[in-house]
């Protein structure tokens, strides 16, 4: 008998609709079955308190940076997240909450200094980080949560 894998429910990032797909197509990309925009863009998506848990409950694991626009490192570190989004998909989903726009969400996970980074895994909290890093140690450290079992 051949173990078959439970496909996965994803959010999309663009109507953050829950999709199914075979762990074994995750490479593959996909669409979305509501507004058929593909599944992984390469990119951050950004989060707004209506869609956050839609995909924090998802089965991928999600990276979120709370960052404001006036914050200077925030900004400095945009281009390494960025570039990190393109690098972990679909293994990983990777999210920004500005803390100005959605202060309900800051409050939420107590974010007290920015960046703040938080991986999520099955809608759970399981690393934090405060401050910026350097791209090597950002992807080592991205590297390391998602060796942690879920």
């Amino acid at each position: 008998m051949t173990d078959i894998p439970a496909p996965l429910l994803i959010a999309c990032p663009h109507c953050h609709r829950k999709n199914r797909v075979p762990t074994d197509r995750l490479t593959a990309g996909g669409k979305c079955g509501s507004c058929k925009n593909p599944l992984f863009v390469a990119a951050p998506m950004v989060l707004q308190a209506a869609s956050f848990d839609a995909h924090v409950s998802a089965d991928l694991p999600l990276l979120v940076d709370f960052w404001a626009p006036w914050c200077g490192p925030c900004r400095q570190f945009a281009p390494v997240f960025a570039q990190a989004a393109a690098a972990f998909e679909p293994q990983l989903r990777l999210a920004k909450v500005d803390t100005e726009a959605e202060p309900v969400l800051a409050q939420r996970f107590a974010i007290r200094s920015i960046p703040t980074l938080i991986f999520f895994r099955h809608g759970r909290e399981q690393a934090r980080l405060s401050g910026a890093l350097p791209p090597l140690q950002f992807r080592q450290w991205v590297a390391q949560q998602l060796a942690v079992p879920g």
